[in-house]
């Protein structure tokens, strides 16, 4: 037991001491960016940031390594402290709107808390409603002239002519740093402080339910009559806590791979986008959930209950809406063996509930848009090429083109994917605020790590269900593609355009499980380690991506 306990603490105490190391390294950089731009504050917030990076991944690795082996605590209740822990870290890290498309997640955030507050959401035209004072996220240097004569007053363009004034965190540079520090320390200067203002972005159309938590944030904010980057700052930690917290019961209900579900969870672009305005976390957290029940009903549980059928349903009528590709994932539900509904009937009956449930939601929230796309004749115009794009019909008319499109994105694109997926550039995917690739690769290492089988550890899918996820996943994949096929590719790309990693995120953790064989078996289980990597990993990639925006002048 002894020797046990020394090699445990010898693990997470040198993680910890090589993490001071490469922090210190970076604080060079963080001096290199104060001296040239004269904010010496940066230096205390990067040491402060340093200090508890430290604190907090030590505690991480001692629940995860140093305790006694049968005291350990349980993969979800570590999962607790280290998702929140390290997404706090990346709400701070990367303020803001810096997220992808973060803007109008936050704008669709903001129309569903004026509903919810009982205010107006939108002007005669349909433009969101903001406070006045919130246009100061949307536009921080004051670039814009303002037509006060209207009942809510709307942008009439730029001071300097140009195309677009500047939103918080879009690019993350150190100005926004300063910009947020100077905020928080002498307040906000409001250039408009009283009443509601139009919004001059659009809001997602997707169901209103993938902004609730977000939304409640906001409320908060509203109803405490705090200022924007308050107000900013708490619909993120809503969303965030939100995720943590569906994560968590989807693990604690996993009857398998609970370890795979935590190291999906620690990828730079899950915490990420947790920790931002994004409903990629909605569609993330149901579907994380949907897999733990469909897995625990296939192989733990003794039947299925009505109230199992009902979390079912809820759980794809409240992600499927959002993003109609995961839909496929429904097929899930076939891994669940009949005879514990009961009866033929009671399978079909639960069935159709569950399908009936996403149908009803999609045709009332994407009933037009789909129309759009079923019809194989209608001309399909892509607004950012200004070009005619693909329809179905031109599977019809022009299906080696297709195939051919198909193929060149696959074989052109699959590296960005795989970077895009694991985090490889964080921020609105900016190239500068990247992870480095032999962090990619160690990321990506660790998960194929975490997905094998263990000495001694029962092989629970069989080689039928392994078939089965490998066809959703492949059918997920395939839906994503025709999707950004259709709404974002113009005819004259040679490949499918706007696919991005994160999209492959919902279906990641069920496609590792599965990757689980008699074959290839590792000599020793090491997963906690590993996790505790992971969780070094992100801790350093916080601390380099503070020292480059700290020199990004």
């Amino acid at each position: 037991m002894i020797t046990w306990m020394k090699k445990k603490t010898f693990s997470w105490l040198i993680g910890t001491i090589f993490l001071a190391i490469l922090g210190l390294w970076h604080l060079n950089d963080v001096r290199l960016g104060a001296r040239e731009c004269g904010d010496t504050w940066l230096i205390g917030n990067y040491l402060l940031l340093l200090a508890v990076v430290l604190a907090g991944t030590a505690l991480c690795g001692w629940f995860l390594l140093g305790e006694q082996k049968k005291r350990q605590r349980k993969l979800e209740e570590i999962y607790f402290l280290a998702g929140t822990f390290l997404g706090v870290l990346y709400l701070l890290v990367l303020p803001p709107l810096s997220a992808p498309d973060e803007i109008s997640h936050y704008i669709s955030a903001y129309q569903l808390s004026s509903h919810m507050l009982g205010q107006p959401s939108n002007s005669e035209d349909g433009h969101v409603l903001v406070r006045a004072r919130d246009w100061f996220l949307e536009d921080v240097y004051g670039e814009y002239v303002y037509d006060d004569t209207e009942r809510y007053p709307v942008r009439q363009g730029l001071r300097d002519g140009s195309d677009e004034g500047t939103v918080l965190g879009e690019p993350l540079v150190e100005q926004t740093y300063r910009l947020i520090h100077d905020t928080f320390q002498n307040g906000q200067a409001n250039r408009q402080q009283e009443g509601l203002v139009a919004s001059s972005y659009p809001p997602v159309v997707t169901t209103p339910a993938a902004f609730f938590p977000q939304a409640v944030g906001i409320s908060l904010a509203r109803l405490l009559a705090l200022d924007s980057l308050w107000l900013a700052y708490l619909g993120r930690a809503t969303n965030l806590l939100f995720f943590v917290f569906m994560t968590g019961l989807a693990m604690k209900r996993l009857p398998f791979g609970k370890e795979v579900l935590f190291g999906v969870a620690l990828l730079p672009m899950t915490l990420h986008l947790a920790a931002s305005f994004s409903y990629d976390v909605w569609i993330m957290a149901w579907i994380f959930y949907f897999t733990a029940c469909c897995l625990d009903l296939a192989f733990v549980a003794e039947r299925v209950r009505n109230i199992d059928v009902a979390v079912l349903a809820a759980a794809m009528a409240l992600a499927g809406p959002c993003k109609m590709v995961y839909t496929i994932f429904m097929g899930l539900c076939l891994l669940i063996p009949i005879h514990k509904f009961g009866s033929w009937k009671k399978w079909l009956v639960s069935g159709f509930c569950v399908l009936s449930a996403w149908t009803l939601v999609m045709v009332f929230v994407n009933g037009q848009t789909v129309s759009t796309y079923v019809i194989p004749e209608t001309e399909n115009i892509i607004g950012w090429a200004e070009e005619p794009g693909y329809s179905l019909g031109t599977f019809r008319h022009q299906t080696l083109k297709c195939l051919q499109l198909i193929f060149n994105t696959i074989m052109w694109q699959g590296e960005q994917y795989h970077l895009t997926m694991i985090g490889a550039y964080l921020g609105n995917l900016d190239p500068i605020l990247d992870v480095p690739y032999v962090l990619v690769i160690l990321f990506t290492g660790c998960l194929i790590t975490l997905s094998l089988r263990k000495p001694g550890e029962q092989l629970v899918l069989t080689g039928r269900n392994r078939f089965w996820i490998w066809t959703l996943c492949l059918g997920c994949t395939g839906a994503i593609m025709l999707s950004m096929m259709l709404a974002w590719t113009p005819i004259s790309s040679k490949v499918i355009q706007g696919v991005q990693g994160r999209y492959f995120l919902p279906f990641l953790p069920v496609l590792l499980m599965s990757l689980k064989n008699d074959t290839l078996v590792l000599t020793r289980e090491g997963n906690r380690k590993t996790l505790y990597m992971m969780c070094s990993m992100n801790a350093y990639v916080l601390l380099r991506i503070y020292g480059i925006v700290s020199m990004r002048l």
